[in-house]
């Protein structure tokens, strides 16, 4: 009835930052041995998580313009969206999961659409369905809403199954 809680290498997600550009390595100061790296040293640290046995990432786009409607985390060749395919190609067979947030890829740092000086809850669904389904073609296994939006899953699981990813699961965190 009663046992030790137990965790193995199984139930590990890498969490990894993604940014532009080539050769970058650069040093999270908030998170002493984290970094955010441009999709060559993301491959690589990728190959050496599943060579650890790591079943799964998580990536964090970290994109070089923001503007008002976050519209670099849902375009085709954004950085996440980028480094997505790069893995699937040279890692096919580890699990990528997605953060769907725009604190990232936004002017002004809040997750969502602003409106006259608010979150626009109702603009902020519509983007987050767009993005899911960009990442979800660009070949993420699993996307992660962590946007805090009123009615988000609903609207990701509509967007997702209506452009054909009805088994793309969704993990909100």
């Amino acid at each position: 009835l009663i046992r030790e809680p137990k965790l193995s290498v199984d139930d590990l997600v890498h969490p990894l930052f993604v940014v532009p550009g080539k050769n970058v390595k650069k040093p999270i100061n908030s998170m002493t041995g984290q970094f955010q790296l441009s999709v060559d040293y993301l491959v690589k640290e990728v190959q050496q998580s599943k060579k650890l046995g790591i079943p799964a990432v998580l990536l964090f786009g970290i994109p070089d313009e923001k503007d008002e409607a976050a519209s670099g985390a849902f375009r085709k060749d954004g950085i996440v969206q980028q480094a997505t395919k790069e893995i699937k190609d040279k890692v096919p067979d580890i699990l990528v999961i997605t953060d769907l947030c725009f604190c990232e890829y936004t002017n002004h740092g809040h997750c969502g659409h602003l409106k006259d000086g608010e979150v626009d809850n109702d603009a902020t669904l519509e983007l987050l369905g767009r993005t899911a389904v960009s990442q979800a073609e660009a070949g993420a296994d699993m996307v992660a809403p962590s946007a805090m939006m009123d009615g988000q899953i609903a609207t990701i699981r509509n967007a997702l199954d209506e452009a054909g990813f009805d088994n793309t699961p969704i993990m909100a965190y």
